[in-house]
């Protein structure tokens, strides 16, 4: 099968596409012919060396897929060869095959199809379980997302709106009616305005339930300050500066949580458990349309060095398809 493989680490142009052998799924797996993947910001980290995904025999990037199952192994009983699927996994979907396990996949719904379903799995049960299962977000409630027009901006507006809840977001001037586009209740621009301060206004002083954000550094401290008292800030990436000097007594009084999180280095149990929870709740609003993927382009896994550049140029808003077939 073709893969796109990391010889070594580096720009974008390191990342080569070659033949390697198809993978074999064990007893409780499936294999799954790709149609198409996407990008996301761990990638790019992993192909720069810092962020390493699982053990391979050759390394291959990508967290999320959409294909058919192909094959089955022999415990398999959730699945049958030709079945649309889609899911995330710990690396290896920049192939045209991987095998992943079978309560790892979610149908795909018909609202949105097979070759559009790349752009979900990643983004909305990041957002899903940062927002809504770790956050605490519910009806009423007020959510901070930073990089709002990114892939889990986008998927964690349409999740916030979806449950009833209220969202502000941070993006660049040029996104910013993108994301009021879909929901958004504040959109606020990060060059010209401190979002400490659009917060504090728009939630009357009271500040949000939780902060899901991607950035870190510098933004630690007003995140601090823009959450209620009981707040939780998740942080899910650190696009930023890597350490921060935080002061203990802006913290205390807002008895706030900080929760790090990722999905990648989880226990299978723990992303089984994930799964099975968002496939309950949040995937009947796929096809009520309440949830759709945002996707911003597309490229062919040839191009896959393109994308990479692409998606470094911070143009995008929502999700890049990798289209694999």
């Amino acid at each position: 099968m073709r893969a796109v493989v990391l010889p070594e680490y580096g720009e974008p142009d390191v990342l080569v596409l070659d033949e390697v052998p198809d993978p074999i799924p064990g007893p409780d797996e499936i294999l799954v012919d790709v149609v198409s993947t996407a990008l996301n910001r761990a990638d790019l980290l992993q192909r720069r060396g810092l962020y390493p995904g699982p053990k391979m025999d050759r390394e291959i990037p990508g967290l999320e897929f959409s294909g058919r199952v192909a094959a089955l192994g022999a415990a398999v009983t959730a699945w049958s060869v030709g079945d649309e699927v889609m899911g995330i996994v710990g690396g290896g979907s920049y192939a045209e095959r991987l095998v992943t396990h079978e309560r790892q996949v979610l149908p795909v719904p018909a609202a949105v199809g097979l070759a559009d379903a790349a752009a979900l799995p990643e983004v909305f049960l990041t957002a899903y379980d940062a927002l809504v299962v770790q956050g605490g977000l519910t009806s009423g409630r007020w959510a901070l997302v930073h990089a709002g027009a990114s892939g889990v901006g986008t998927a964690g507006i349409q999740i916030a709106k979806a449950i009833g809840a209220r969202i502000a977001v941070t993006a660049s001037a040029a996104k910013t009616d993108r994301c009021r586009q879909l929901g958004a209740d504040v959109a606020i621009d990060y060059r010209s305005q401190r979002f400490a301060d659009v917060v504090a206004e728009a939630t009357a002083g009271h500040g949000v339930d939780v902060v899901l954000d991607v950035i870190g550094g510098e933004y630690t401290i007003d995140n601090i300050k823009s959450l209620r008292v009981g707040g939780r800030l998740i942080q899910v990436g650190v696009m930023g500066q890597q350490t921060v000097e935080l002061p203990l007594g802006l913290l205390l009084p807002k008895r706030a949580s900080i929760i790090g999180t990722v999905l990648r280095a989880r226990p299978i149990e723990e992303k089984i458990a994930l799964n099975q929870l968002f496939a309950a709740e949040m995937m009947p609003l796929f096809d009520t349309g309440a949830l759709q993927p945002v996707i911003d382009s597309r490229f062919g896994l040839a191009d896959i060095a393109e994308a990479h550049r692409y998606m470094e140029s911070n143009a995008n808003v929502g999700k890049i398809l990798i289209d694999v077939v």
